[in-house]
């Protein structure tokens, strides 16, 4: 163990002649130069408010599209007629629940071989 007389000549041995601690290599400094370029690059802007409301009106009428669009699809495929033995047949078949099993006809609109190569593809 080292006594506390050899703490304080390490110090001194690290001083040089006029007082100040000498200064140790610096091997990584490049690397932190280079990390200090790329953060200070950043600009920071300033959103406006009126870009910002164009861009959620935007949004907003997309989104309203894609759901009308989607509730047109669901009232066309309401619209297909399907027999009740095509459905039962596809639940055996596949033993699927009778939602998919209904929903995969009406896409088909009604054809059992259409709808069963869908469901096995």
């Amino acid at each position: 163990m080292a006594a506390e007389g050899d703490v304080d000549l390490d110090l001194e041995a690290e001083e040089n002649c006029t007082g100040k601690p000498t200064e140790k290599p610096r091997k990584h400094d490049s690397g932190a130069a280079d990390l200090e370029k790329v953060t200070d690059y950043a600009e920071e802007k300033e959103i406006s408010s009126s870009n910002l409301e164009t861009a959620m009106s935007v949004i907003g009428d997309r989104r309203s599209r894609e759901q009308k669009a989607k509730q047109e699809r669901e009232k066309e495929l309401a619209k297909v007629t399907i027999k009740k033995e095509d459905v039962e047949l596809i639940m055996g078949e596949m033993e699927i629940s009778r939602a998919v099993a209904e929903r995969s006809l009406r896409e088909h609109m009604g054809n059992v071989v259409e709808a069963l190569t869908a469901l096995t593809n």
